[in-house]
């Protein structure tokens, strides 16, 4: 399929992808895992939850091939390539996406997260949304990608059952870092998808970047900027349709990316703040200036999700199961 594997697509912290044809002609990216041992619950997670659901934003699993050790798993091919390569700007500085195209993505992406979590007979919540794992097909549509550290439930749970925390440094929701915060649940992917809104947005650098407050904790800076009355600046060229798109989507990001997982809403309720007006929408509680154990393990990090994960010795393209023991 891959041609002894002339070309590779990218690299994982347990795997690597490489374009391959199938002798059908259809192009498909096949997944080769590097370390068998350490990544075959991966492996596992993988074909038990795509190998189940069909969904235009999910990716599709052509099929899988077990020899031995030797595990590969083979994907319908993105000829886009993922998300993280279209969030930030061009040399030039102009964006990469169009306003319209961004907020099409971002619909897709939340229609496929409500389809994991309401859509199959199971519950699969996926525990590691972030841009890396969102690829893009040769229309732009987004799907959702690599299940490995995936969760499978009974659509009756709404509580899930961890000893160790899951995601990756930048986009994992704070009740995975402290059970204090509250149970672990759905809510969890929300406050990913959230994170994932803030990048797309550049709000999570760009803006606290440029002013004299930017070690503040930058949903508090955004908060600050809408208590008194100042514009979220996106892009400067924007024209009011694309500001009014602007706000509708912070605010939608500051209610996913909420502290408590109780005040965060449902991603079928996060589609009618996207597909609704944005004068309907309220500003969401603002989280406590003293949240000291999740902002220290996490402010930066969040802050620069993918550009400060080497502080901690982890990349944002490899996910990893913290260490994190609950009592």
């Amino acid at each position: 399929m891959t041609r002894a594997f002339k070309e590779k697509l990218g690299e994982g912290g347990y795997s690597s992808v490489y374009k391959g044809k199938l002798q059908s002609g259809r192009d498909v990216a096949v997944k080769m895992l590097n370390k068998p041992k350490a990544g075959c619950q991966d492996f596992m997670n993988e074909v038990a939850t795509i190998g189940r659901i069909h969904h235009v934003n999910v990716v599709g699993l052509v099929g899988y091939c077990v020899e031995g050790t030797i595990r590969a798993l083979v994907y319908d091919f993105m000829p886009n390539g993922s998300l993280d390569k279209y969030i930030s700007t061009s040399q030039e500085g102009s964006p990469l996406l169009s306003w319209q195209r961004k907020y099409d993505i971002i619909l897709g992406v939340a229609r496929g997260i409500r389809y994991l979590h309401r859509g199959c007979d199971v519950r699969i919540l996926h525990f590691d949304i972030k841009p890396h794992n969102i690829l893009l097909d040769e229309n732009f549509i987004p799907k959702i990608s690599d299940f490995g550290l995936a969760k499978l439930y009974t659509t009756a749970n709404s509580i899930v059952n961890l000893t160790a925390a899951r995601g990756t440094i930048g986009y994992v929701a704070p009740e995975l870092i402290s059970r204090s915060i509250g149970a672990i649940s759905y809510k969890a992917d929300v406050y990913s998808f959230g994170m994932l809104l803030m990048e797309m947005l550049d709000l999570n650098r760009h803006e606290v970047a440029n002013e004299e407050n930017s070690s503040q904790y930058f949903p508090c800076y955004i908060y600050d900027k809408f208590n008194k009355g100042k514009e979220i600046v996106v892009d400067e060229e924007a024209n009011d349709d694309e500001k009014k798109m602007a706000r509708k989507l912070t605010l939608v990001a500051l209610w996913c990316i909420q502290t408590n997982p109780l005040q965060r809403p449902s991603m079928s309720r996060v589609l009618e703040m996207l597909e609704g007006e944005v004068e309907v929408l309220e500003v969401p509680p603002q989280p406590l200036q003293s949240q000291p154990i999740i902002h220290q393990m996490m402010g930066s990090s969040m802050t620069y999700s993918s550009d400060s994960i080497a502080l901690l010795e982890n990349s944002a393209d490899n996910p990893v199961e913290l260490d994190i023991c609950f009592d």
